[in-house]
């Protein structure tokens, strides 16, 4: 596996994603009203009705542009209008492409006024971003679904570093649940990860399934200072490329 770190590469129109890369887009949230409008008539009825089930409007706001966001770089991608792309769940209601383009994996996250989205030929992957916060019960929340060695490794640190590490172990953990597609059905004390300061992002242990961990690779993205976030990819032997996402691009195709 080759990192290219977490440097932001501008996107341009003209797009090619290789089989042997896994490629994180960066986008703000925020969005003109026109813009917005233009993106939900790309969405599908029922993407449109879920945004509108949410009760405040940044939520609804969200939904829209991280979906809106996700069929443009897909219908670039496969060459396609972002507005005829099908999706289908699956029981725990990840969504993917239907069997048309069954070999394009993807996944979304957002967090405060970022989303990230990853994209791979024929692999998994899990993404995960969250504002670090430092008004929390660090310790409270850990017990209820670190392990008992993580929770051991992050009582050893304090202040800032403290925070930012719960952050990363979080973040190391939804993108492998996520990339798997199971969510947090599955219990987050189950498996660990590595989180420490300069530490390489890993999975080292997966209890229900010792093999498990070797599956998969992880890697530390760096949206913004104030945000933790991760990447998890099944196998190994590719690239990771990051880029930031040119609003204009989603509300012109093509």
């Amino acid at each position: 596996m080759n990192l290219i770190g977490s440097t932001w590469s501008k996107f341009g129109a003209e797009h090619e994603l290789p089989e042997n890369e896994v490629h994180v887009w960066r986008s703000s949230l925020d969005m003109a009203p026109s813009g917005l409008s233009k993106l939900r008539q790309i969405l599908a009825p029922d993407e449109r009705e879920r945004a509108d089930r949410f009760r405040f409007e940044i939520d609804r706001r969200r939904s829209v542009v991280g979906r809106g966001y996700l069929r443009s770089l897909l219908g670039r991608i496969l060459g396609s209008p972002p507005e005829t792309l099908e999706f289908e769940y699956d029981e725990f209601g990840k969504p993917c492409l239907s069997a048309k383009h069954p070999a394009l994996q993807f996944n979304l996250s957002h967090s405060g006024n970022l989303v990230l989205i990853a994209i791979a030929w024929g692999r998994a992957v899990g993404v995960d971003v969250e504002r670090i916060r430092t008004d929390l019960e660090l310790d409270e929340i850990a017990a209820r679904v670190f392990s008992a060695n993580e929770c051991k490794l992050l009582a050893s640190l304090v202040g800032p570093a403290r925070y930012l590490a719960f952050f990363t172990c979080w973040t190391r953990k939804e993108a492998y649940l996520k990339a798997r597609g199971i969510g947090l059905s599955s219990p987050l004390d189950q498996f660990d990860v590595s989180f420490l300061p300069h530490e390489e992002p890993r999975l080292l242990v997966t209890r229900n399934d010792p093999a498990e961990a070797k599956r998969w690779r992880l890697a530390a993205l760096d949206p913004s200072s104030d945000y933790a976030a991760a990447l998890a990819v099944a196998g190994d032997q590719w690239m990771l490329k990051c880029w930031d996402w040119n609003q204009e691009l989603s509300v012109h195709w093509p």
